[in-house]
């Protein structure tokens, strides 16, 4: 490599014109460019040099970026930008490439957001980039919105390997796009690529970062390890896609082969929308949202869509499907964070426990009650088992899935979804009756149920359906098993609604929930209260 010093009217090395700026993030610009001497156009990327690369003798730089070009050229011909040159200025290196086609995914972003769909076929180009890449033992660990070019009819070149890879130190040249473990310093692999391909899908389809630039290399670090992200507003059956793979422990981050699924199913729902039976079913909101108030959704999509969107991760921890909104014409929703990570949790079950062992236990609470004008409500644990007849105007209900619950005459399934490992959500309702009833099976769950409820409480704070959380939350044992309650009231579609949730485990790992929503006027009629009270006294899980 030569050491250059050049500015924007002048010759990289002697060689390359600059002609047009076409990016800028952080820690890396590029620009359109012409060898003078072959006179053919090519593409400049200048990127900051970590320390360890100044560090490192420059021939094994270029030596690393050209070959792991090459060989990714062979496997993805026309999907990896061709490194020409290799160039060294100071602290920055300059890849010179073969200019790709379309325009770089950073430019298209400066005009706004692109829809779910959209977004699906794009991040299905990287993966599949990714994927052939993992697969000859290559880290890209530098992916951003500045290294994928996008052409207009949706083609994908990914620029950029070689210059980081599973190196032990945190990059540098975007750190927005850093996993969490590389802001630790930890180095990356593949889990870090997709870190990086949730977090450039999430701002396709918000137009925003999912962390933001802090203005310095260690502030936005500190932010990409701690904070938490805001779970996607736009991003419709994309959303538990995109969560997954923006879980901090890479260990649980949605494998290669989960993502493509749901994004290839997405693509094929749009393309088979005209020819396959299709029903007009929500946008799925973000799993820690508040409840639906019995509004459907306008965008028509197909069966296959509804299940492929579902992936094994929309139900990582019972917490967030307690307080999953379901799903609204809008597709915006509260957040929360991904749970922390996943251990043992074995209860004893006592099935033939009395009603005076299930009786709900106070938790210390994390903040006082955010209005001193609502109070929570306390509601019994009672017993597993049903020995009374239901109730006037109730019947029982087996579903197919396995549990049983006495519901009102007239209710029924509203909505199911399902993913691979078995898990389910079932929202139970009746037409032009605004209340739900939400059963979510899960075999992903944490031990610890407060715990897990205060990271979503904390989420839910920060975003804009008006929330409030009622009293503690509560540590309970339901059934004989380890449980919690909570209660907020939030806002939907203008209506003010009032929400109860009460998760538990059955198993190591293995847990249901139940989430009760009315319209927040009417939550203290009686006829309300007996529902809630007969839904937790007759509930049986099961599962097929």
């Amino acid at each position: 490599m030569v050491k250059v010093q050049v500015s924007t009217d002048e010759l990289v090395a002697g060689r390359y014109r600059l002609l047009e700026g076409v990016h800028h993030e952080e820690g890396r610009e590029g620009w359109h460019g012409q060898d003078v001497e072959s006179e053919r156009p090519v593409t400049l990327t200048r990127s900051r040099l970590p320390a360890h690369l100044r560090e490192e003798a420059e021939l094994r730089t270029a030596v690393r970026i050209t070959r792991e070009s090459e060989a990714l050229g062979l496997v993805c011909p026309g999907r990896v930008s061709v490194v020409v040159d290799i160039v060294e200025d100071k602290d920055f290196l300059w890849t010179v490439t073969a200019r790709p086609e379309g325009v770089p995914l950073s430019a298209l972003l400066g005009h706004g957001p692109v829809d779910y769909v959209r977004a699906a076929r794009i991040g299905l180009g990287v993966l599949d980039v990714l994927g052939a890449a993992h697969q000859e033992g290559i880290t890209h660990g530098d992916l951003s919105p500045g290294q994928v070019w996008v052409e207009e009819r949706g083609g994908v070149t990914v620029a950029g390997f070689g210059l980081m890879g599973a190196s032990a130190s945190p990059r540098v040249t975007a750190p927005s796009y850093a996993s969490p473990e590389q802001a630790r310093g930890e180095g990356g692999g593949p889990a870090t690529d997709l870190w990086a391909l949730g977090a450039i899908m999430y701002e396709m389809v918000e137009g925003r970062p999912a962390i933001r630039d802090r203005g310095g290399l260690e502030a936005t670090f500190r932010a990409v390890e701690r904070l938490p992200i805001r779970a996607p507003l736009s991003a419709g059956p994309l959303s538990p896609a995109i969560q997954g793979l923006l879980r901090r422990d890479p260990v649980e981050r949605v494998p290669e082969s989960v993502v493509r699924e749901a994004l290839t199913r997405i693509l094929k729902a749009e393309l088979d929308e005209d020819s396959m039976p299709t029903e007009t079913l929500p946008i799925f909101r973000d799993l820690d949202a508040p409840p639906p108030r019995r509004v459907w959704g306008k965008v028509p999509l197909s069966r296959p869509a509804l299940l492929g969107g579902a992936l094994a991760v929309t139900v990582v921890c019972f917490a967030g499907l307690t307080a999953a909104g379901g799903l609204s014409e809008r597709g915006t929703s509260a957040s929360g964070p991904a749970p922390s990570p996943r251990v043992s949790a074995t209860p004893s079950p006592t099935p033939s426990a009395s009603p005076s062992s299930t009786v709900a236990q106070q938790a210390p609470s994390t903040s006082p009650s955010p209005s001193s004008s609502s109070s929570a409500s306390a509601f019994p644990s009672p017993s597993h088992t049903v020995t009374e007849d239901p109730p006037a105007g109730f019947f029982r209900y087996t579903a197919p899935q396995g549990f049983s619950v006495e519901l009102p005459k007239g209710w029924k399934p509203v909505r199911t979804e399902s993913s691979a490992d078995g898990s389910y959500r079932v929202t139970l309702g009746a037409s032009g009756d605004p209340r739900t009833l939400v059963v979510t099976y899960s075999t992903q769950l944490t031990s610890d149920p407060v715990a897990v409820w205060r990271e979503v409480d904390t989420s839910l704070r920060g975003d804009s359906i008006a929330y409030e959380r009622l009293g503690d939350i509560r540590a309970v044992t339901y059934q004989g098993y380890k449980g919690a309650d909570m209660e907020w009231l939030s806002t939907n579609d203008g209506v003010r609604e009032h929400t109860f949730g009460r998760g538990y485990l059955i198993g190591d790992h293995e847990g249901f929930s139940l989430r009760w929503t009315t319209p927040a006027a009417d939550w203290d009629t009686t006829a309300n209260r007996s529902a809630l009270t007969t839904f937790l006294r007759t509930f049986k899980g099961g599962s097929k």
